[in-house]
């Protein structure tokens, strides 16, 4: 059967925009596919064995934090342990990895936000990652809370929050479209209640300033799924090398198939070829 797509190169994340419903692009290499107009077709995804750094391009048996081979994990700020916890940034210690980097992506303005991907949820991100950051975790509503000066404060109020509520979303139930109706307005005002001690100590010790409370607006947002599954499958690349089946459905990062899901940003780097088929 002759594909109506078919592309080699290397996965990366999937590019997505905001809309009624989400609009997502899957990147082969240098070729971009848009994907909502793919839902309901049968496709496939090969891959190939060959890993390659999304920094250096470097073959790689393995990939680290989604895409790198191993000594960039290793030297890279992108890739230290205060991306995960960022309340364990040592940038003022004068020990980061990539001081320019740190400039740029954690000395700036970030957002604690709650989030309702599979229930409740506190998370950060930079302000220029909304709603990006809300779109790859499968959110169906979010709303900014606080805004901070630093990643580094952003990661004390999250800490402060997870007393109180998760900071991960259980994708499974993300994936099947499992998720309560929640008022984050009404969240939003329960939980600056039961962090404001702790935004008091913050500002005393980093300006009253350094943390905003923001009465924004929340986002709905909803996903190009046309069948949610009733049980959550998973295709894993580095055990059967090929995933195929009908697109049912595409949310977070994940292609939704009748076979399985697959999380797309895992494979970031694997070399691959992509083909789409006819809708007989």
């Amino acid at each position: 059967m002759t594909a109506l797509v078919d592309v080699t190169g290397r996965l990366r994340k999937m590019p997505v925009e905001a809309g009624d419903p989400v609009s997502y692009t899957i990147r082969v290499g240098d070729t971009l596919i848009p994907l909502n107009e793919m839902v309901g077709y049968p496709l496939q995804l090969d891959y190939d064995g060959v890993i390659r750094c999304i920094n250096c391009n470097r073959k790689t048996n393995k990939s680290f934090s989604q895409g790198y081979c191993y000594p960039c994990f290793r030297k890279l700020a992108a890739c230290d342990s205060c991306i995960m916890s960022p309340e364990k940034c040592h940038f003022h210690e004068g020990t980061c990895r990539e001081p320019e980097w740190g400039e740029a992506h954690c000395m700036i303005e970030h957002v604690v936000y709650l989030a309702n991907s599979s229930g409740l949820k506190v998370g950060i991100t930079r302000g220029s990652q909304v709603p990006t950051r809300w779109i790859d975790q499968g959110a169906v509503d979010a709303i900014p809370m606080v805004r901070v000066a630093t990643r580094q404060l952003a990661g004390f109020v999250e800490v402060a929050c997870k007393k109180y509520v998760a900071d991960r979303t259980n994708w499974r139930a993300m994936l099947k479209g499992d998720v309560p109706e929640l008022d984050l307005v009404e969240e939003r005002r329960r939980m600056l209640e039961l962090v404001a001690d702790n935004l008091s100590e913050l500002r005393a010790a980093h300006g009253e300033n350094s943390i905003r409370a923001v009465d924004e607006d929340g986002l709905a947002l909803s996903y190009p799924v046309e069948v949610w599954p009733r049980k959550v499958k998973t295709h894993n690349l580095d055990k059967s090398p090929s995933a195929d089946g009908v697109l049912q459905g595409i949310k977070g990062q994940y292609l939704i198939l009748d076979t399985g899901v697959i999380n797309i940003r895992k494979y970031t780097g694997y070399e691959v070829r992509f083909r789409v088929f006819p809708n007989h």
